[in-house]
């Protein structure tokens, strides 16, 4: 009876194409529908949000619609691929044997001609010889045998099975859609969430004993700590703390680390959103992620935002034509949401960045960032502690000095000191040993500052001797000169970084400020390789390239920034930018005293020239056997050097 089995699975296939369109438009309406409304009441003037229906409401209408279309539609349609006749015509088909295949039911009979396989049916009457009459004609006949099916199986089946298979086509039919939108994060499906990182309250979290070099910060971060544990001890007396706290300082000082550590302590959840991930191309999607960021805070309040690098969306605004629309908006929204009618009890707010003076003034009022915690680069002791806290996650030897590794590190950040930490631990795998030593982490912290040693730079004898020479005049000079720092390493082994050689000074202490006879000391320390090749060789070379530009500069900030000199006495000639970012200088002064100044740089360099080469040919006997000394063991200690000179 294949004829009649198909027409049960042609019923079926109609349940599956009617049951596909509707939930197709069910999810479309969800998707698109629901959401347009509820933007709507999110921009009127009241702002009257609509309620959401609940998800399984939805549900509820695709079952409806399936039932509708099992009792009614199905029927209808699969009725109609039968053709309906009267008794006696299929008498008259029997009696001419035009009938292949006949199945009795209870109210009917479905029948097949021989010609065309068109299905018929007819009712049943009452006909004793009804057998034998299809007997005789060849057709092939039965009865139906009805088997009782169970009711659980039968409602899986027809009910429970089809929304299974609907709901996983429908998940995986919505992901594709996505996926080919641009993902969650597009603008049809994450238009105006914040998709800020959360991280839940945790007990192994960074605390402050993680965080080294930076007491300072850490003291002013201390209070917002107490206060998330114990805010009613400020109450009492009437204190309120800030609402927000601005981290600033160079990069690599640990402003992130240090607003992960306040979190760690406070064990509160720590929202975490760079400030870049608020700029979109569409006007509005900015200011719409702050609404979303602060709601969720504000749900689980008390907790900490932290927004890294501020400065992208909190610029001045400069109130010209054909500025930056979208990002003024999300300013904006953000000085609202920090200090708005609606409270936001209990949500601190950290930010960070290295250029705090291009931020809004609105933004840095009492009120909004309260407070600014400088984060600077670590002094002797800062570098000691931070160089031991990284000590702790490598294997070292028992005799590494830490204090002096610090001093060599001078001006190194954070992130720099735990640079050199890994390249001495890489070093000591390269070389077969199974932990550090105090070599690997000197050697570490040439690898940062000049950078790999070129093994496959040869140069030629000449040049040794030359480059031998420049460097010697160098400590040379350095060590005759007064207050001066003692010289550390000497080596003409080329390096990645493009030099040939290079003198480390290491200062003993900390030093916060500089006399005016230290820094022309300094220029003249920095002329003094130059001045050894003209004394030695009677001609220059380029390898003095650096040593100009650091002359320069430090001349041309003794008389435009820090007012040594006497023609200018102290007149700022020059203002810096960018401070944590590298200093950047303009001018500001006229024509004529540019040109005045750029004479008196000439002049101060050219008398530290002067007297670098002086001091050398004073001392041409030293200056011979070190240089040769150096020729021939290619690097030399301060020890050394100092041993060689005061012989």
């Amino acid at each position: 009876m294949t004829d009649f089995k198909k027409c049960k699975e042609l019923e079926q296939i109609v349940k599956l194409v009617y049951f596909t369109n509707f939930k197709s438009m069910v999810q479309m309406y969800i998707r698109w529908e629901v959401p347009k409304k509820v933007r709507v009441e999110e921009i009127g003037m009241n702002e009257v949000k609509t309620p959401k229906k609940p998800f399984y409401v939805y549900y509820a209408i695709v079952l409806l619609a399936l039932f509708l279309i099992n009792a009614l539609l199905v029927p209808k349609i699969a009725g109609r691929m039968v053709k309906q006749v009267d008794y006696d015509t299929f008498m008259k088909m029997t009696l001419d044997k035009q009938i292949d295949e006949v199945e009795v039911q209870d109210n009917q009979i479905i029948f097949t001609s021989k010609d065309d396989k068109t299905i018929y049916k007819t009712g049943v009457m009452n006909d004793p010889d009804l057998t034998q009459r299809l007997y005789d004609s060849g057709a092939k006949f039965s009865s139906e045998i009805v088997e009782q099916m169970s009711p659980m199986l039968s409602f899986f089946i027809s009910w429970i099975l089809p929304i299974l298979i609907f709901y996983v086509l429908g998940q995986w039919m919505s992901k594709k859609m996505m996926k080919k939108m641009g993902g969650s994060n597009s603008m049809m499906f994450g238009m105006g969430k914040s998709n800020a990182k959360i991280y839940v309250k945790s007990s192994e979290g960074i605390k402050f004993d993680d965080v080294a070099g930076e007491d300072e910060a850490k003291e002013n971060l201390t209070e917002i700590v107490e206060y998330l544990h114990n805010p009613e001890k400020y109450k009492e007396i009437g204190a309120s703390m800030p609402k927000g706290i601005l981290l600033v300082g160079p990069p690599g000082t640990g402003k992130t680390m240090l607003a992960k550590a306040v979190a760690g302590e406070a064990n509160v959840p720590f929202f975490s959103m760079s400030g870049s991930e608020f700029v979109e191309m569409f006007v509005g999607m900015g200011a719409s992620k702050v609404r979303d960021l602060f709601s969720q805070a504000k749900e689980k309040a008390p907790c900490i935002v932290f927004i890294d690098e501020i400065d992208a969306i909190g610029k001045k605004r400069d109130g010209q034509m054909g500025g930056n629309d979208e990002r003024e908006q999300t300013l904006n929204q953000l000085l609202t949401e920090m200090d708005g009618f609606e409270g936001n009890n209990g949500v601190m707010i950290l930010a960070a960045t290295n250029r705090p003076e291009s931020l809004d003034p609105a933004l840095l009022r009492p009120g909004r960032f309260d407070r600014r915690v400088p984060v600077e680069l670590p002094d002797l002791k800062g570098r000691e502690e931070i160089l031991k806290v990284h000590a702790k996650k490598i294997k070292l030897a028992d005799n590494v000095d830490f204090t002096k590794i610090a001093r060599m590190a001078s001006g190194a950040s954070g992130a720099e000191l735990a640079n050199i930490t890994n390249e001495a631990a890489l070093r000591a795998v390269r070389d077969g040993r199974k932990y550090a030593t105090q070599a690997d982490l000197e050697e570490s912290i040439e690898v940062v500052i000049a950078g790999y040693q070129k093994k496959n730079a040869i140069l030629t004898d000449h040049e040794k001797r030359v480059v031998s020479y420049h460097e010697i005049g160098h400590a040379l000079v350095a060590a005759k000169q007064t207050n001066s720092a003692p010289v550390q390493k000497i080596t003409i082994v080329p390096r990645t970084s493009g030099a040939l050689g290079y003198t480390m000074q290491v200062d003993e202490e900390n030093h916060y400020l500089m006399t005016k006879e230290e820094m022309e000391n300094k220029i003249a320390t920095y002329t003094a390789g130059r001045a050894a090749e003209e004394v030695v060789f009677g001609s220059v070379t380029t390898g003095a390239s650096n040593d100009i530009e650091q002359a320069t500069k430090l001349a041309r900030a003794m008389i435009t920034r820090y007012g040594m000199s006497q023609e200018f006495d102290m007149v700022a000639m020059e203002a810096v930018t960018n401070q944590y970012l590298g200093g950047d200088t303009s001018l500001s002064c006229s024509a004529e005293t540019q040109t005045l100044i750029d004479k008196k740089v000439v002049e101060l360099v050219k008398k530290q020239h002067e007297k670098a080469g002086q001091i050398l040919l004073e001392n041409r006997e030293k200056l011979d056997e070190l240089a040769n000394y150096l020729y021939e063991k290619e690097t030399i200690t301060g020890e050394e050097f100092m041993h060689i000179l005061n012989s």
